[in-house]
Parts: structure tokens; sequence; C-alpha cells
């Protein structure tokens, strides 16, 4: 248990040697007369924002957790348009940038998935996205971003077991008139986006906003000459707030949008190209609606948020990644989801504050995920093996390509009760809280092949002779479920300190959750081994087993400390954190020439590290900000079958996180030109280990940008520089077949943008 906990230990006493020092220059230069004056940090900056998140409270500083609100004028300076845009910027959090925006993939402190269920919650105005296809977007005029790390399950439920992204969009409230956004910049990259805010009386406003963007792209397929990662894509947004009296509003947002992509450069290791045959893309459409009911008494307030979502997209890959055709995947679903949240908060004097709310939610997803076994597939994957098994009577197959074919139904619903409550005392307060929930899902599955081939007798001479023809029709259906009973507690102790500004230290504990799921893509391997079966070779799966996976539950324990410095314009964030996951789930390729993946619940781990964050305006014209996240990840328990992983890395997750960012504003006294920013930052992540025996890794990284903005009263000019040293970095690897590929992150990007607000 010491080694489980050494680092961690670490960690604790590099956070209260910090804390002690920082503490004794504030009590040195504290006096009851100190004017108190903000620094210039978007986190404060509460004007800006229109709706806060529903379940937090008005200043996330004030809690015990560790967070990032990152505001509007923050996000445009980083030109940030989608989540990935703060990978890095937030310490231990982590987003790579690889495939299509189905990947989506998120990592914080550890924890994260590449398929199925993701590990961090998104809401965007208070509305729950369900489904990680529909994660990586892009979003015009965000008012702020909230970022909490660590599991948010008590409050959220599923899939927050790594955090929770809280998303703000502008409010027609907050602002009436045009915002006009135009952007372009090297790899033939456009974007642009139209919004119209108006406010029809002091109780109604509306605002639509449209958007656009277009990559030409980076990457080339050198087996036609084209760039692979090319992408078009389109949404409108409408939202509508109505103060139907004093005590209650009504707001509603919808939303829809498209996208057609190229994606997957994937490069071949063994050759360094990027060179494959058959076409791979991505197609998406978008749409959701969610409704928020909030009324106010003088006892508590009442809000409810109901929301549909509808997916329908198209994943389609050649799946060897090579210039010979071996086999294609297409996953093409249509999903529908309804929630509801119904959240109740009050207060009972000015020491305790209570929350209670009920969720609901249910969705039902409609798959096909046919393989195309083509020429090469079939000689090497098939023939091969089964002429080596019987090699005096080979088979020759009917047709050079064939199709398994797997279609899905998957229904999945569930509830919760949830409660919260808040004890003040003096300079502590002490919060608990507790949810309760049940979800239930469903799979029915329909496999089937319709194909065939002929088996040859080996003559003496050598030549081949027909010998009997064997036609295979394969037809399985079958209905799985799972169902699992969840308690999600949480409990925090927090300590305001005796120092000017806020500043508190707090510890937590608290209990994720992951759902469980179905591996889809398992079926297509599951037929090919049945198919294999019928020629007296393979192996043969059991669907029950290999199909399903267990939710994932962690135990996070944390102390950190939210610290101000008035005098010194300082604001400072630390934290220290280990994490005790089990279950924890993780992709697996399955050994062979098999074509899927394979969600599995991969033992134990434990993940232990600390965060820093600082913003410092020595002069207000003068703004530093840095964050770090170290972050040690390690299986405890974890045999594969074939080799035992105790003791190693986690992969994927990196095991440093880094942001620096200096700038510095030059005021002018003028009609024209208001003003002049010089921006520099600096944006690091890694070691990344690629695989669980920790034998290939990508080193830290580091890829350093710059920003020259020009401001007017109506019009602000951007000149931007990212990855200006041209780094060469990866940002995914994976096996396929025993062959080795890994994607390439983006080179060196220089562009402009440029911002009207009439």
């Amino acid at each position: 248990m010491k080694r489980h906990f050494s680092i961690l230990t670490r960690s604790v006493v590099i956070l209260f040697v910090l804390m002690w020092s920082i503490g004794s220059y504030a009590s040195d230069t504290y006096s009851p007369g100190l004017v108190e004056i903000a620094p210039a940090d978007s986190i404060t900056v509460l004007e800006e924002f229109n709706v806060i998140a529903i379940k937090q409270s008005d200043e996330l500083r004030d809690d015990a957790v560790a967070s990032t609100v990152i505001g509007r004028m923050e996000l445009e300076e980083l030109n940030a348009v989608a989540v990935k845009s703060i990978s890095d910027v937030v310490p231990n959090f982590y987003v790579p940038d690889y495939g299509s925006r189905i990947t989506s993939t998120m990592y914080v402190r550890g924890i994260g998935a590449r398929m199925d269920q993701p590990a961090v919650g998104l809401n965007v105005d208070n509305v729950p996205y369900l489904n990680k296809n529909t994660y990586d977007f892009d979003l015009a005029d965000i008012a702020s971003v909230e970022m909490l790390r660590g599991p948010q399950s008590t409050l959220y439920g599923r899939n927050t077991i790594g955090g929770l992204i809280n998303i703000t969009t502008l409010s027609p409230t907050r602002f009436q008139g045009w915002r006009i956004m135009a952007q372009g910049a090297m790899g033939n990259d456009w974007k642009a986006s139209l919004g119209w805010y108006h406010k029809f009386d002091s109780s109604k406003a509306t605002a639509i906003i449209g958007s656009f963007s277009y990559l030409g792209g980076f990457f080339r397929n050198k087996f036609n000459g084209k760039l692979l990662d090319k992408e078009l894509s389109g949404g409108l947004r409408w939202k509508f707030d109505w103060r139907l009296s004093p005590d209650i509003i009504l707001r509603n947002a919808a939303s829809a949008s498209l996208l057609r992509q190229g994606g997957y450069p994937y490069e071949y290791v063994e050759t360094g190209e990027i060179n494959y045959n058959d076409t791979c893309f991505y197609r998406r459409f978008i749409f959701n609606d969610g409704l928020t009911l909030n009324w106010r008494s003088d006892r508590f307030t009442l809000s409810s948020i109901t929301s549909v979502q509808y997916l329908d997209d198209n994943m389609t890959l050649d799946q060897d990644f090579l210039p010979l055709p071996f086999f294609t995947l297409t996953q093409s679903q249509r999903e529908i989801a309804i929630t509801e949240d119904i959240v109740i908060k009050g207060k009972v004097g000015e020491k305790y504050c209570w929350m209670a709310g009920a969720f609901g939610f249910y969705k039902s997803m409609d798959m096909s995920a046919p393989v195309t076994f083509k020429d090469t597939g079939i000689a090497h994957l098939i023939e091969e093996h089964r002429n080596q098994a019987n090699p005096d009577y080979p088979i020759e197959w009917y047709s050079r390509e064939f199709p398994l074919n797997s279609d899905f139904r998957i229904p999945t619903g569930g509830c919760a009760v949830y409660h919260e409550s808040s004890w003040a005392v003096g300079d502590w307060k002490f919060s608990a809280g507790l949810r309760l929930d049940w979800e239930t899902a469903s799979l029915s599955y329909h496999s089937k092949c319709d194909t065939g081939y002929h088996i040859m007798r080996l003559e003496e001479d050598g030549s081949l002779t027909p010998y009997r023809n064997v036609d295979i029709n394969i037809d399985d259906r079958g209905d799985l479920s799972r169902s699992y009973f969840n308690w999600l507690p949480k409990l925090s102790i927090l300590y305001q300190l005796p120092m000017a500004g806020e500043n508190n230290v707090y510890i937590n504990v608290s209990k994720g959750y992951k759902a469980g799921g179905f591996n889809t893509q398992m079926f297509s391997d599951v037929l090919q081994q049945r198919l294999m079966g019928i020629m007296g070779i393979g192996a043969k799966y059991d669907v029950d087993d290999i199909v399903g996976y267990r939710p994932e539950y962690s135990w996070n324990y944390e102390i950190g400390s939210h610290l101000s410095f008035p005098s010194a314009h300082l604001e400072l964030d630390l934290s220290a954190f280990y994490i005790d996951c089990h279950d924890q789930q993780l992709t697996m390729f399955p050994s062979g020439t098999t074509t899927g993946r394979i969600m599995t619940n991969a033992g134990r781990t434990r993940s232990a590290g600390m965060e820093i964050a600082a913003r410092w305006n020595p002069v207000a014209s003068l703004d530093l900000e840095c964050s770090y996240g170290y972050t040690n990840a390690k299986f405890l328990r974890f045999y594969n079958g074939i080799e035992d992983f105790a003791g190693n890395y986690l992969p994927y997750a990196p095991q440093n996180t880094l942001y620096v960012r200096a700038g510095y504003t030059f005021t002018f006294r003028s009609d024209v030109l208001k003003s002049l920013s010089l921006d520099c930052d600096m944006r690091g992540a890694g070691k990344i280990y690629w695989n669980e025996a920790n034998t290939l890794s990508q080193p830290f990284y580091v890829l350093p940008g710059a920003f020259v903005t020009l401001n007017a009263d109506k019009w602000s000019l951007q000149i931007w520089g990212k990855n200006l040293s041209d780094t060469r970095y990866d940002t995914f690897y994976f096996m396929s077949m025993g062959n080795e590929f890994l994607q390439r992150g983006r080179p060196i990007q220089i562009g402009a943008t440029i911002r009207v607000v009439l």
C-alpha cells in the first residue's frame, strides 16, 4: 500500500510546501484596510456569463472542486470553437486530434476512453450530450467553458468518471446586435459564423447563429495523391429566452449541424507512408433541442431541463489501411434520445444549502456494421488458413468479395435521484451528497452471411479438380440485456483561510461511474470465427461473454486549494489526487488476424498526481498564465491471457500537460484603434505510452504559438500561429493484423481571424 501511495504523498508534500510558503507571504502583507483588487481573469468576469450551470454555485473557486473556467475573451484569443481547443490549457486534460470527429477521445487524470462510453460528460447550456460521437463539433459565440476535474457522478450520473465540461453560449438577453467572424489559415482552413441577437422587449429575446467551416487538409494519400483529412461542416442554432414573470424564465436552444469528413490519415510505420486503397470517410447529422424552465420562489428554486437529441452518422474505413484489398468496415447508426432533469435548490438561513433532483433518460439506437472481405483478405485471412490445415483439398471462394452483415438495435434507459447538502460552520463548509442510479441496456442483434466456396482435390500430378461446393448461410439472431444499480456518494470539507481575497483549502472523496455496454464491432469477428468453424478451423466465441462489458468505477481522493492575493494580482489553484479504479474499460485489439476491436474491463488501476494553475497580472497591461498537470497512472492488476501488465503505465494518457501564456496589451487613445495585444503561448504533452507493454511511446513535446490582435470598437483582427516550431509528433498509435500505424499531429499553421460586432 505504501508503494501505491508514494507518488500521491510526494505530490501532497509539494502542495503543502507551496501553500505554506504562499500563506506566509499573505500573512506578512495582509492588513485590515487593504483594498481588494480583482485580477483580470476570465474566471472572475461573471457578467459575461448568461446562465451559470444550474447545479453549480455562482463561483466555483468557493467549492471543493478542481476546476478551470475560461471566459469569452480568452476563448476568442485561443480561437476556441471546439472542446479540443482547450486541450492542455486545462491541467491534466488532453484531447488528441486523430482519426475523425467520431473519435472524441478525452483523458483526464489518466482516465479516458477511445470508444463507446465517454469518461468525461458534456453539457451545452445545461443539456447533457449522451453520445460521444456528438462531442466534437464547432460552436460559435461561446460565452464560457467550465471544466470540472474528478468524478462528478453524484450530481451528473453516468460517464462523468473523469470530469465534466459545461459550455455556455452567449444569451440574447446579454447582447443585442450582429456578431460576425471569418477566419482563414494554412491547410486551406476556412471558418465563418454570423449571429443575430435581438431583444423584442424586456421579457423576450432571440438569437439565430449560423456557422460554416472547410478544411482542405494536411495529409496526402500516396495511393491516389489526394488529401485525406478534408472536412466540410455547417451548423444553425436558435435560442429563445422568455421571462414569463419576474419569477419564471423559459429558455430554449435548438441546433442542427452537418459534417462531411475524410480523415484517418494513418501512417504505416514500416514504410513511413500513408498509403491505402479504399475510401475512408465520416458523415454526421446532429439535431438537439433543450428546453430549460426556471422558477424562483422565496424558499427555493426549481429547474426543469428537457432535451431531445438525434444522431445520424456513417463511418466507413479501409480497416487494413494498406494498398491492398483486405477488408472495409462501415458503421452507420441512428439514435434518438430523450432526457429529463428536475433540480430543486434551497437555503435555510445562512448556514445550510441543499439540492435535490431526479433524472431520467431513454435512447434507442439502430446500427448497421457490415465488414466486407475483399480479394486479399479472402486469400490471406481465410483461404490460406484453411488450406494450410488441409492442403490435399484446398478451397477457392465463390467470389472475391463478400460481406459479413451485422445489424443491431440498442435501447438504453435509466433513472436516478440525488441529493447534496452543505453546512457552513464558521470558516468551515461541510458537503455531502448521494446519487442512486439505475440503468438498463439491451442488445438485439442479427448477423448474417451468404457466401460459399469450392473444394478442390489435389491430384498426384499437382493439378486441381473440382470436388464439391459448400454453401454458407449464417443467420444468427439473439438478445442480450444488462442492468446496473449504483450508489454514488461524495463528501468534502472546505476551510476558508484567514487571508485577504478568496482563499481556501479542501479535501473531497467521491465515487465515479462509467456505464457498461456492448462490443458491437466484435460481431464481425464472431461471424468470421463461425465461418472458419464451418471449414473446421478457428476458435469459437461465446457471444454473451465477449460482447458485453461491465461498468467502470473509481474512488477519487483529492486535496486542493484556491488562493488569491489581491495586492499581488495573483490567483493560484492547487490540487493533488489519488484515484483507485476498478474494472477500468480499455480498448483491445484481439490477437491474430481478426478485424474488430473489443472493450474489456482491465482489472484494477490507480492514478496519482497533482495540478497547478496560476494567473498573475503584475501590471494592468501584462497577463501571465501557467497550468501544469502530472499524472502517474498504472495497472495494479491486468493479465490479458498472454502477458501480465501489472506495474506498467496506462496507454494513451499523457503523464504531463503544460500550458504557458504571456500577453501584453498596448492601449491607444484613438477613435480608430483602441489596443494592440501581443500574446505567445506554449502547449506541451507527454510522455504517452502507446501499448500496455510500455515498449512504444511519444516523448514529451512542446507546440509554441503566437497571436497579434488589433482591437477597435466594432472589430478586431488577429494574426495567429500554431506549432510555430513545426514540431513532429504523434497523436495516435494502433496495431491491426500485426501491422503498426500512427497518426502525425498537425504541422505549422498560420492564419488570421476577423471579428465584427454591430
